[in-house]
């Protein structure tokens, strides 16, 4: 009777561990005062490793982002509402663009490009709203 107890113990022990794992804080992307671009850095660790951004913008804009490191990333965009703004085509999703945007805040997520060769440590990609 104490093995399966352990076992479920275990189980929601390992359930735990993941949720907060992944439960990453978004780090806010903010621009010095006048820019409408900034240049974002982060570190991967492998293929199911992502990291979390999050910009707040106002309606009727455009938000861009684009790679500019040397590793290949993916990046999802999430509106306001919470609605996935995927457009996926066969490359790596590695450019955005959101026109016209809703005033409020976007989630961003990156991750290794899984069309590319594996790799380890930070990626670069431009975030630019107009």
């Amino acid at each position: 009777m104490k093995r399966p107890a352990h076992a479920i113990s275990a189980a929601i022990f390992g359930l735990l561990l993941t949720t907060l794992a992944s439960g990453q804080h978004a780090a806010r992307i903010t621009f010095a005062r006048g820019a409408t671009s900034k240049v974002v850095s982060g570190t991967l660790n492998g293929y199911k490793d992502e990291r979390r951004f999050v910009i707040r913008v106002r309606a009727a804009q455009t938000l861009n982002t684009e790679q500019v490191g040397n590793h290949s990333i993916t990046i999802f965009i999430t509106d306001p509402a919470g609605q996935d703004l995927d457009n996926s085509d066969m490359s790596c999703n590695n450019r955005r663009e959101v026109t016209p945007t809703v005033a409020g805040d976007y989630h961003i997520v990156v991750v290794e490009c899984q069309k590319a060769d594996r790799w380890k440590g930070t990626f670069k990609f431009r975030v630019t709203v107009k």
